[in-house]
Parts: structure tokens; C-alpha cells; sequence
């Protein structure tokens, strides 16, 4: 085996929430990242970005939903059947979250953001600011993901 066989992480910071269950999935949730106290000095300059791009371990995760190879985008039926790496899935042999979120502030090793899908202790692995090279105008989706979002825009309108 090569020495790449294996990563071993340490959480940067762990995720205060007050959202339980579905209420995680709210772009509106305020959610605090309290950082390990030694790593303070590498917040510094953040605040200057509006956004973030936060990367987690979703410990959550049962060990044999990492071994699921396909799902239905979103567990609808009415999906095509796809391999994990083309969905958005939480079920995958390394259960890494990515989330780009608002931040709000930063004070001391405390990081607030809003948006964070992730559950009340959840590790957090890395941050990274969000920047114009984060996007892209020229990007290429499959229908049944324009189905999906035609449906979420539909439901958006509904509840205003």
C-alpha cells in the first residue's frame, strides 16, 4: 500500500446549531463554527469576504450507507438511477460536506454564517473563502436536475 492509502484529518472547528433534522437544509439557519482556539491567528483576514466555502465531515453517515454506489437524485423514484459521484448524496464512501455560506462575522475563533447544512457538532474540516474564481457562466446541468430546480423555484414563488 502506498502512503496515500490512508488520510488521517483533524477537525479545524465543530459546527453550534440550534437546527435539528430538515431544519439543517434552511438557507436561512444561522449557525456558529467555533474553531480550535490555536488556530485563531489563521481566521485573521477572513471577514473580508462575504462568503465561505465550508467543508465537513458528516458523521451521520450509518457505514453501510457509504457503501451505496447509486441513488435517485434526492431519493425520488422518478430520478434517473445514477452513480453517488454524479449526485449531491450524502451517501458516499467518504462523507464530505461543502457548503457555500453567508459569513456574518467573525469573533475571536467563533465564525458565524448562515446557510450551513450541517448538524450541532458536525467536524468541520477546512474553510475557504468564496471568490469570482469560484464561479462560471458557461456550466452544463442534466435535465433531471433542471427538473429538480424548476420544482424548487415553483415552490419558492408558492411560499411567498
Amino acid at each position: 500500500m502506498s502512503s496515500l492509502s490512508k488520510i488521517n484529518l483533524e477537525p479545524v472547528g465543530f459546527v453550534k446549531t440550534e437546527a435539528v433534522g430538515k431544519e439543517v437544509r434552511d438557507k436561512n439557519v444561522v449557525s456558529r463554527i467555533v474553531f480550535r482556539e490555536e488556530l485563531s491567528e489563521a481566521l485573521e483576514g477572513i471577514q473580508e469576504f462575504s462568503h465561505l466555502f465550508v467543508l465537513f465531515w458528516m458523521q451521520k453517515i450509518a457505514d453501510k450507507k457509504k457503501e451505496i454506489m447509486k441513488v435517485h437524485p434526492r431519493g425520488r423514484r422518478d430520478m434517473p438511477l445514477l452513480g453517488i459521484f454524479a449526485t449531491r448524496t450524502p451517501h458516499r464512501p467518504n462523507p464530505i460536506g461543502l457548503t457555500r455560506v453567508k459569513l456574518l462575522k467573525v469573533e475571536g475563533n467563533v465564525v458565524t454564517v448562515q446557510g450551513l447544512d450541517a448538524f450541532d457538532g458536525t467536524p468541520v474540516l477546512d474553510i475557504k473563502p468564496f471568490d469570482s474564481w469560484d464561479t462560471t457562466e458557461d456550466f452544463k446541468v442534466p435535465e433531471w436536475w433542471m427538473k429538480l430546480e424548476k420544482e424548487r423555484s415553483k415552490k419558492r414563488e408558492n411560499s411567498k
